[in-house]
């Protein structure tokens, strides 16, 4: 079945204001919530590893996995999972993109030391500060590896606000 904001208001737009809607938690659910309750719904995020009648069902489809829901719903026995308020899933989403930003620092920064590491090339201090990129600057390293080594410096420099992902200048970051 398409998603979106008309398949979804066609299929719910007969209910009445305030009827309680079960939907199973899935990928990309928080527009969904965000649909029901500005339409004064009441959304209802089913529990996926919770829901077993769903889960174990010898005949499954959307028809008879909405069916299962509306009865567990009406029965007050809908294995629910918290809709967190919009708020906190936005600092999630944050905190989720500052994790993938220092995952992707680490991984650059890593892949430095493989190509220096080939050419047997040490220091002391971190090759990330300023007297580190003096002294990576100054390496001779064949162009390959040296071509290697600037883009993944390019990538990681957050001296260059024009190449870097974020808030614009003068914002503060949040983290």
């Amino acid at each position: 079945m398409p998603n979106g904001v008309e398949m979804v208001l066609s299929v719910i737009g007969d209910l009445p204001i305030g009827a309680p809607v079960a939907f199973e938690a899935a990928y990309g659910w928080g527009w969904l919530v965000e649909l029901l309750e500005d339409y004064g719904f009441e959304p209802h995020l089913v529990h996926p590893l919770r829901c077993k009648a769903i889960a174990f069902a010898r005949l499954k489809n959307d028809k008879v996995d909405a069916a299962t829901l509306a009865q567990l719903l009406r029965a007050n026995l809908l294995p629910e999972a918290w809709i967190a308020p919009l708020e906190v899933r936005q600092q999630r989403a944050l905190l989720r993109h500052r994790c993938q930003l220092v995952r992707l620092r680490t991984l650059l920064r890593n892949r430095v030391h493989a190509v220096l590491v080939d050419y047997g090339c040490d220091r002391s201090g971190s090759y990330f500060t300023a007297p580190g990129r003096v002294w990576l600057d100054g390496l001779d390293l064949p162009d390959s590896s040296r071509r290697v080594v600037d883009d993944l410096l390019v990538l990681m420099d957050p001296q260059r606000a024009d190449r870097r992902p974020g808030p614009a200048a003068g914002r503060a970051r949040p983290w």
